[in-house]
C-alpha cells in the first residue's frame, strides 16, 4: 500500500468536493433558504435555516478533513516522515522496533508518489544513513548507509572495506558484544562519520573486487555487515530511488509497551 498516493488522492478528493460546494453546492442552499423565506414572507430563524441549509455530510467531512491532509502532505512530502525498522540490518545502529524520523528535505524536495526532485538543496554523503526505494521492488522502502558516491570505486575483501583505493578505518571496540556474542564490534570511521559495525568471523560474505559508482548513483551498506541485503548484493540505488536522511530515532516497539527512552540522534 502506497500510504504518499493515498494521501494524495484524500487531499484531492476532499479539495475537489469542498471546491465543488463553494461554487454550486452552497449557492444552491441558499437559494432554497431564499427560495422558503419568499414563501412565507419573513426570515427563517437559525434554527429553520440550519435545517433547511443543511450540508451534505459529505461536504462536512471534507471541509473539516481537507485543511488537516493538506498539513499532513506537505509535512510528510518536503519535512519530515516517520519510519519503523523491520529488520535487523542496521544494528547496532538501529534495532529492529526502532521508529526513526527522515529528514525529507536535505536532499532537496521531491514531488510525493512521482518522487521526482524539483528543487535541489543537498545530496547524499559518505557515512549518511538513508531511507531509499528498493530498486528491485520500489514500493517497498529499504534504509542503509552510503559508503559510495558517483564515480567512487569500491572495493569489499576480507571484511574490509576500500574507498577510492584507501581502507576505511576500522578499530575493534569489543570481541563478544552482549547484543550478539558470536559477532566483532567495530568501529568505523566513513568520511567525517564514526559509526559501529557488525563483523562475524564465521561468514566470509560476498568478495568484491572492484567496481565504480556510476553517475546518478549510490553504494550502501548496512552496519550489520554480514547479515544485509544491501548493494554488495542487488547493485546501486538511483538517485530517483532516494527518500530522505534518518536522523533520529523517537520510539521503541517490539510489540509490548512503547518506549521513549531510546531518543537518540543516528550517526
Amino acid at each position: 500500500m502506497d500510504f504518499s498516493l493515498l494521501l494524495v488522492m484524500a487531499v484531492a478528493v476532499t479539495g475537489l468536493i469542498w471546491l465543488l460546494d463553494v461554487v454550486w453546492l452552497g449557492k444552491t442552499r441558499r437559494a432554497r433558504v431564499a427560495a422558503v423565506e419568499a414563501e412565507a414572507g419573513e426570515y427563517l430563524d437559525d434554527k429553520s435555516r440550519k435545517r433547511v441549509s443543511k450540508e451534505p455530510w459529505f461536504v462536512d467531512y471534507s471541509r473539516s478533513f481537507f485543511p488537516v491532509l493538506v498539513v499532513v502532505l506537505l509535512l510528510r512530502s518536503f519535512v519530515v516522515e516517520p519510519f519503523q525498522i523491520p529488520s535487523g540490518s542496521m544494528r547496532p545502529t538501529l534495532e529492529i522496533g526502532d521508529f526513526i524520523l527522515v529528514n525529507k528535505f536535505t536532499y532537496g524536495l521531491r514531488l510525493p508518489v512521482l518522487n521526482t526532485r524539483v528543487v535541489e538543496i543537498g545530496e547524499p554523503q559518505r557515512g549518511d544513513v538513508m531511507v531509499f526505494r528498493f530498486p528491485q521492488e520500489p514500493s517497498v522502502n529499504f534504509i542503509k548507509r552510503v559508503v559510495g558516491l558517483p564515480g567512487d570505486r569500491i572495493r569489499y575483501e576480507g571484511k574490509q572495506l576500500y574507498v577510492n583505493g584507501e581502507p576505511v578505518p576500522k578499530a575493534l571496540l569489543n570481541a563478544s558484544p552482549l547484543e550478539a556474542p558470536s559477532e566483532l564490534l567495530l568501529e568505523e570511521r566513513l568520511g567525517e562519520v564514526s559509526h559501529r559495525i557488525y563483523n562475524d568471523p564465521r561468514d566470509p560474505g560476498p568478495q568484491i573486487r572492484e567496481l565504480v559508482v556510476p553517475e546518478g548513483h549510490y553504494f550502501t551498506m548496512g552496519d550489520n555487515r554480514d547479515h544485509s541485503n544491501d548493494s554488495r548484493y542487488w547493485g546501486f540505488v538511483p538517485e530517483e530511488n532516494v527518500v530522505g536522511k534518518a536522523f533520529a530515532v523517537w520510539m521503541h516497539w517490539d510489540g509490548g509497551l512503547p518506549s521513549f527512552t531510546e531518543i537518540r540522534l543516528i550517526q
